[in-house]
């Protein structure tokens, strides 16, 4: 198969996916007030599902690994379209967070796997660049699920965004069983070979820090995401759908790096892109501390999100060669890493909102941004050792 038959089909579910990730931060509001819950509750559902998709990466990385990444992205995509099919019908807050639990560790199998699967499959020296055109699917995704569902909850409803999430997860479904039907059977699950691929991959010292710099990373950016619809709402500054459009404008950023990600690799430099991510971030962050106004807002994210895939791709590259022969199991602590600093990172952000305000939490967090960026760029200009083959 080559490579760009490869990211089409990895694509479909990596689109779908994203959505069904991002729909509920706009919407929160208005499930709220449907199920008779607080902002502040429902906020937590980004919590619910990036905490069971954190969790679930240890495993799946090493049964991957062995019993074939494209077999278990079958497997993985199914309970995530059961889990949003019953998402639809939730008769309440409580059964909502349960159900986001199980489509959280379900979506644990879709973008990860296919980035270790890019990485088996491409040579290093295009892998950021293929790993970038693939990343334009989770990033339009993202925008859809970010902009699209809260223009859509105040038409539709939030069960009627489940229920296109749904629809558009049967999709990927599809196409995943189809495109990987002639795929290799894998080999048997054993548990002693997978700690056995763990202990090496974290005996190396350039993947535990790749893997904290992602965990710091998800905590400064995606802290704030959940809030920005009750701020907004609080400060006048507009309702579901222009904080939908608000948070679109990360998306769009990122859709502008995936434009300029071959220049930037041919004319800055890895150690460039790394300063100039945490920079672009940092200044993102500062000012969404004192906008108000969804439209500034927007631009805040979109400069935030150029920053974070400047980062973010980078790091995603590099983890994909520290441990070739278990890149899975690699990839999969990436994520882990990545998630848990996201569920954290909301609730770090909700504890400063209540006690130091905005303008303090999101200046820490643009501090905390701009030393991982400059950090990065000083450790990671050093060749990647080659281990765990």
């Amino acid at each position: 198969m080559s490579s760009r038959n490869l990211i089409l089909i990895l694509a479909v579910s990596g689109f779908a996916s994203t959505f069904s990730a991002r729909a509920v931060e706009p919407m929160v509001g208005v499930i709220a007030r449907d199920l008779n819950s607080t902002p502040q509750t429902i906020a937590l559902l980004s919590a619910a599902f990036a905490l069971p998709y954190a969790f679930i990466q240890p495993i799946l990385g090493p049964i991957g690994d062995a019993l074939g990444k494209e077999r278990v992205m079958k497997v993985a995509l199914s309970l995530l379209f059961l889990a949003l099919a019953g998402s639809f019908f939730a008769p309440n807050a409580e059964t909502l967070f349960a159900l986001r639990i199980v489509a959280g560790a379900a979506a644990g199998g879709a973008v990860p796997l296919s980035i270790a699967l890019i990485g088996d499959r491409v040579e290093m020296a295009q892998r950021q660049i293929a790993l970038s055109r693939y990343l334009v699917a989770v990033i339009v995704g993202q925008l859809a699920g970010s902009s699209l569902a809260g223009l859509l909850a105040e038409w539709i409803g939030w069960r009627g965004v489940f229920g296109l999430s749904t629809i558009m997860m049967a999709l990927a479904l599809t196409a995943t069983v189809l495109g990987f039907r002639g795929a290799l059977p894998g080999g048997k699950f054993d548990p002693r070979t997978a700690v056995l691929r763990y202990r090496d991959i974290l005996s190396n010292p350039r993947a535990l820090f790749l893997f904290g710099s992602v965990f710091v990373e998800a905590i400064a950016i995606f802290g704030i995401f959940p809030y920005v619809a009750p701020l907004l709402e609080e400060r006048g500054g507009g309702g579901a759908t222009e904080a939908g459009f608000a948070i679109g404008g990360f998306a769009i950023g990122g859709l502008v790096y995936s434009a300029l990600v071959t220049w930037m690799l041919k004319n800055l430099g890895l150690s460039r892109i790394l300063i100039g991510g945490g920079l672009f971030a940092a200044a993102a962050l500062v000012a969404l501390g004192f906008v108000g106004d969804w439209k500034l807002d927007f631009l805040a994210l979109l400069l935030m999100g150029l920053g974070f895939y400047m980062l973010h791709n980078t790091f995603q590259a590099q983890v994909t060669e520290v441990a070739p022969g278990a890149r899975a199991s690699a990839v999969a602590l990436h994520a882990f890493s990545f998630f848990c600093g996201q569920a954290l990172g909301v609730v770090l952000m909700g504890f400063g909102l209540r006690h130091i305000g905005l303008t303090a939490s999101t200046a820490i967090a643009a501090l905390i941004i701009l030393a991982v960026g400059l950090n990065a760029s000083f450790v990671l200009r050093r060749p990647t050792p080659q281990r765990a083959r």
